[in-house]
């Protein structure tokens, strides 16, 4: 058995070394790219969203590489995250690509039907070694998320533009090749004290953005055109409210056990949205609150087209950007999406808001207009 796994963000960081101490032969697909986007969008229904589709790319590329297994978490409610698996799984054999499937998903309660399809995975029972395998994986997931804030507080402030996009594409690029849980915290620590070498001027206060939405739009950087680095080389800060350790941590271990969940978010959102109605909604909606309290200058909501829970949290967004006085931009991305425009949009948003600041405070925000896409 040969594994492989949709790539979203920096999971494979934490999913390789995890493969590796469980004895499981693992093909990690190339970095999501625009082949994998065109194999899937050739493969899968029009109307479905974006997120599908790169896997169903990732997928095919990982197959001619030999791989026969997909490893991938599973959701439910109106989001179509849901049956993600069941549909893909159709259209692979519809193509007559064999390969097995294996949902991880948070059972309610029911820890043993988690350890079941673990087993399943793992192809042997040893409790003690999964449990242990499983939480030395989401520690390493929140270190890299810890890795990548400090990136975004970096960027803004370094004195030779480009050298934290270094570090960083190195670090990435570098983990592919990493063993185990050792290895990999390794790797993480020697990057942290090379982010934390790098020059600053710690004296400016850049523009502050905060990067709400979907979480696979939001947290791949192929997918959403590289915008926290490309904001953050323009001298502005940016925080994304959604992480794979969250993900990991509270919709996934929580859940299954279960343990009390950081619900912050839900209690910001309540006079807005007070339910859950499935992706990202309530957080998106709720974490805009928590940014506006925090007084960022903006706030950028990005999901992919006709996903269901994001467009209900846009409708709800100009309430919540009244209420507090806080400019936000919404990006809809799509297969068709062109970066040019999207990125024209993304820089008009940020002249906007220096000027806001300006208005306001008569501070200037140390944003670099020279820094043009086209420039980066």
């Amino acid at each position: 058995m040969k594994i492989t796994f949709p790539h979203l963000g920096n999971t494979y960081i934490c999913v390789k070394p995890l493969l590796d101490e469980l004895n499981i032969d693992c093909i990690i697909p190339p970095f999501n790219n625009r082949e994998a986007l065109e194999l899937g969008t050739r493969h899968a229904p029009e109307c479905c969203c974006l997120p599908l589709k790169i896997n169903i790319g990732n997928y095919l590329q990982a197959y001619k590489k030999g791989a026969d297994t997909i490893l991938m978490a599973g959701g439910c409610g109106p989001c179509r995250f849901g049956y993600y698996c069941e549909l893909q799984r159709e259209i692979l054999e519809d193509m007559g690509i064999d390969m097995k499937i294996i949902v991880l998903e948070a059972p309610y309660g029911n820890v043993w039907e988690l350890v079941r399809r673990i087993v399943k995975l793992t192809g042997a029972f040893n409790l003690p070694k999964i449990i242990w395998a499983f939480k030395n994986a989401s520690r390493i997931a929140i270190s890299v998320d810890k890795l990548e804030k400090l990136c975004f507080k970096i960027r803004p402030r370094e004195l030779n533009k480009g050298e934290t996009d270094g570090v960083y594409k190195k670090f990435r690029t570098e983990a592919l090749s990493v063993k185990g849980f050792r290895g990999m915290e390794k790797h993480i620590a020697k990057t942290f004290d090379e982010l934390n070498s790098i020059k600053m001027n710690k004296s400016i206060e850049p523009l502050k953005i905060g990067i709400v939405g979907e979480i696979y739009t939001t947290v791949d950087s192929n997918t959403n055109f590289n915008i926290e680095a490309r904001l953050g080389n323009l001298g502005i800060q940016v925080d994304r409210s959604v992480t794979v350790s969250g993900w990991i941590v509270e919709h996934m271990i929580k859940k299954a056990l279960p343990l009390p969940r950081d619900m912050e978010f839900a209690k910001a959102a309540y006079p807005y949205l007070g339910a859950m109605i499935g992706g990202h909604a309530r957080e998106t909606v709720g974490n805009t609150v928590l940014y506006a309290k925090n007084n960022y200058d903006g706030i950028i909501q990005i999901y992919p087209l006709t996903c269901m829970p994001e467009i209900v949290a846009e409708s709800i967004l100009p309430a919540v950007e009244k209420d507090y006085d806080i400019p936000v931009m919404t990006l809809i991305i799509d297969e068709m999406t062109g970066e040019a425009g999207y990125m024209t949009r993304v820089e008009a948003f940020a002249d906007l808001l220096e000027s806001r600041r300006n208005k306001n405070t008569g501070q200037k925000a140390g944003f670099d207009l020279t820094l043009r896409s086209g420039n980066i």
